[in-house]
């Protein structure tokens, strides 16, 4: 499996994107970047990333979440990047993702910044 992509609503205004699978080369990196430019079109501005179940990622999967972030902030929305363990987390660091995208350590987390007024709330 490549990568699995599931939306999910958490009242009223967040968008959680649970990815299972491998973020790299090829049509998954694009299945997840249009899958943020539906969001950007529905002027969604709280967007989640949730890692939990990615296995791997490599430097298009880094790029795509750089690029979606950056949409994002373009648009005045914000996105953050949550449950990121094992060897994603490690390439996440790695690479310095942090100083692009708000990561947390699980989505419940990245939602609760979110509703806390931090940025990107409203």
């Amino acid at each position: 499996m490549l990568l699995n992509i599931q939306k999910k609503r958490v009242e009223p205004d967040i968008m959680v994107i649970a990815l299972e699978g491998k973020i790299c080369l090829g049509n998954s990196a694009k299945e997840l970047e249009w899958a943020v430019a539906e969001l950007q079109q529905a002027n969604e501005k709280k967007v989640v990333f949730d890692l939990s179940k990615v296995t791997m990622m490599d430097s298009t999967g880094i790029g795509i979440v750089a690029m979606c972030s950056g949409k994002m902030k373009k648009a005045g929305g914000e996105l953050r990047v949550a449950g990121a363990t094992g060897v994603v987390e490690d390439v996440l660091k790695l690479t310095h993702m942090e100083n692009i995208v708000s990561l947390h350590a699980t989505t419940a987390e990245a939602i609760a910044g979110f509703t806390a007024g931090g940025p990107g709330s409203s």
